[in-house]
């Protein structure tokens, strides 16, 4: 299956929450349980938050015709 730039841009944005996290607590193992639920919550959102602007992008770069506004032939 191939990544695409979302699957890439969370592995990438984790990964610094991750590595951040780990530093901040001094562990260079396996985070606590709870620190990985709220990295895997973090996962979620991200995904939204790039789809809404993907679904933005699209909506912007599609072209929009004017109309008459229901007036009828001219």
């Amino acid at each position: 299956m191939a990544r695409t730039y979302r699957d890439i841009a969370i592995e990438e944005m984790l990964g610094t929450v991750e590595e951040a996290m780990s530093q901040v607590i001094g562990w260079w193992g396996d985070l606590p349980p709870p620190i990985t639920e709220a990295i895997e919550e973090c996962r979620t959102q991200l995904g939204a938050a790039i789809d809404s602007v993907e679904f933005v992008k699209r909506a912007l770069d599609r072209q929009v015709h004017e109309t008459d506004h229901g007036r009828g032939p001219a």
